[in-house]
């Protein structure tokens, strides 16, 4: 399901948020100037040391409730298009803290993907976004907090069990076998999908076609230049039909010619009903493919909502994109 969002500010008073109950944050830095508002961010959005013992997960198909004066959460800056918990949530995250060595490097992180949605993971370096990310992977278990796949707990799960579930995931590094050619890197994947020969093959058929690698089919991976490598990673990722694509640093290492061809392949993946999750330093590429995406900022959500409402967002242009920044 694609979903269309707006770029307006968030509802400031009492009265309008009880009419929209998904607009969670008061617009309360607006009135300050940014260091102001920056200084007060930091006074008042300290997470309490620990979780009330009866802390549960919201039920995907209530609304998330408006936050009262003392949240720990209400000054983050929000645009009203920003979905909460939906009956359409693929992934979320409830309140995910992550400590090493006594520090908290991930603090009370909420965030979800719906259905049908490209949503960006944004931030500046040790911020904790990647640390955010691998917890929704799998790969780092969370100090507290939850994970749910649609709306089953998968916070103890390990990362094979969650690919049953629908995760995929394309992580940074290399994932190609090097020695073996295109075709045989995928085979190597689809032979253990319990389906028929004819279909193994309808598949692999399809994903070189669809992906642009009917050229190179028969070359070996490490002859592959850096866009093709990423469009068999892509490729190899979606072998076992995955309903959400974890993608970390995608337009990494990838040379600008090639960027656009990788927008447009996350793009597919959209039209194929596969929702996606990207983390990239690369912003302009990311916020110009995202149907929205969330800034993390000293282990928090500091600001969520479209692309158009981060780009004119002070909060959001003084902690990370600049005040220059256009896209």
């Amino acid at each position: 399901m694609n979903t269309k969002y707006s770029g307006n500010s968030s509802p400031s008073s009492t009265n309008e948020l009880s009419k929209n109950p998904n607009s969670l944050y008061p617009n309360t830095m607006r009135s300050h100037s940014l260091s102001e508002a920056l200084k007060t961010f930091k006074q008042k959005t300290q997470l309490p040391s620990a979780f009330p013992s009866n802390t549960s997960p919201l039920p995907l198909e209530q609304p998330r409730q408006t936050p009262s004066s003392k949240s720990t959460t209400q000054l983050i800056s929000k645009g009203p298009s920003s979905k909460g918990v939906s009956s359409e949530a693929l992934i979320r995250s409830v309140q995910l803290v992550k400590e090493y060595g006594g520090r908290k490097v991930v603090n009370g992180v909420d965030l979800v993907v719906n259905k049908g949605e490209i949503v960006g993971l944004l931030g500046p370096n040790g911020a904790g976004k990647t640390t955010t990310f691998y917890m929704l992977v799998g790969l780092v278990t969370p100090t507290k907090g939850k994970v749910f796949i649609e709306n089953e707990d998968v916070t103890k799960m390990p990362m094979y069990k969650r690919a049953r579930k629908g995760l995929g995931y394309l992580p940074q590094e290399e994932s190609v076998f090097r020695k073996l050619t295109v075709e045989e890197n995928l085979m190597a994947i689809l032979e253990f999908l319990d389906i028929s020969k004819e279909e193994r093959m309808h598949r692999l058929e399809e994903l070189i076609r669809d992906f642009g690698l009917e050229k190179v089919k028969k070359t070996i991976a490490m002859s592959l230049s850096g866009g093709e490598k990423r469009r068999l990673s892509i490729a190899r990722a979606l072998t076992t039909s995955p309903s959400i694509l974890l993608l970390d640093e995608p337009f990494s290492g990838v040379d600008p010619l090639a960027v656009y061809d990788l927008q447009q392949l996350v793009l597919s993946l959209k039209e194929r009903g596969v929702s996606v999750l990207i983390t990239d330093h690369n912003v302009r590429e990311t916020l110009s493919i995202v149907d929205r995406a969330y800034l993390i900022y000293e282990g928090k959500v500091m600001s969520h909502g479209t692309s158009e409402f981060l780009i004119n967002d002070p909060i959001t242009r003084e902690l990370y994109l600049g005040p220059r920044f256009s896209m």
